[in-house]
């Protein structure tokens, strides 16, 4: 093996230690094993669903006061120049997901029998999902408003340009970026929802096990992605 391949693989080796440091990665990966194993087993007893079962549990840990970084962004001063419905939708999303995992905390607790009362355990649990549920629609809604005002931004940029080559400006590179970047989250936020309604049972005939289990391995691959080093998710589309 030559010296430059021996760095190259260093380098590579060094980046893959840094991205499973992150306990936000590891919980994402954990996320892609129990939705996979949910489509596995299709909520049919054995190995998988035991895989599923437990998995789940064991995300639970990587979530501990995980509520504090959405607390911060809700009470953090918002960006100036973003319209009022975006930053009320901004805020909404960052209060249920601080919700959620404050209630999902409580469910692990129950799972684990250090609180006692399984059917109030059971009831916050569902609660908890409707909070998770209801983030995924703010952020469905947001990225669509940001979308409009990304693509609305761009136009104007595309007519100052007139007759130069637009995708050699960096500054409409950076915007088609955050474009990819958004649209990927409304891809992700909008099949959570479906999960979420999964999860729920709210409609056991159309969002089966598997069908929930499939969009969830999805938008975990997803998540894993948007957790890669910055060098690595560049995208650009022509």
């Amino acid at each position: 093996m030559s010296t430059s391949t021996l760095d190259a693989t260093r380098a590579e080796l060094g980046l893959l230690v840094l991205y499973l440091n992150k306990a936000e990665a590891r919980d994402k990966i954990c996320r892609a094993i129990q939705y996979g194993s949910k489509y596995l087993s299709d909520g049919k007893p054995g190995t998988a669903q035991n895989v599923d079962k437990t998995t789940s549990l064991a995300r639970k840990v990587f979530r501990l006061l995980k509520f504090v970084n959405d607390l911060h962004a809700l009470i953090s001063p918002t960006s100036s120049g973003s319209p009022l419905p975006l930053i009320l939708l901004g805020k909404s999303k960052n209060a249920l997901l601080s919700t959620f995992f404050v209630l999902d905390q409580i469910v692990w607790a129950g799972r684990t029998g250090i609180y006692k009362n399984k059917e109030r355990a059971e009831l916050i649990g569902r609660i908890s999902l409707f909070c998770w549920m209801g983030s995924s629609v703010c952020t469905t809604l947001l990225e669509l408003g940001e979308l409009g005002r990304l693509s609305a931004s761009m136009k104007k940029l595309e007519k100052e340009l007139k007759q130069a080559d637009k995708y050699k400006e960096e500054q409409y590179l950076a915007k088609l970026k955050q474009s990819n970047e958004r649209l990927l989250s409304l891809i992700k936020a909008s099949m959570d929802i479906v999960v979420a309604i999964g999860l729920l049972q709210l409609a056991p005939k159309n969002v089966t096990p598997r069908v929930t289990g499939a969009f969830g391995f999805i938008t975990s691959l997803i998540s894993c992605y948007q957790l890669l080093p910055a060098s690595r998710t560049n995208i650009k589309m022509t």
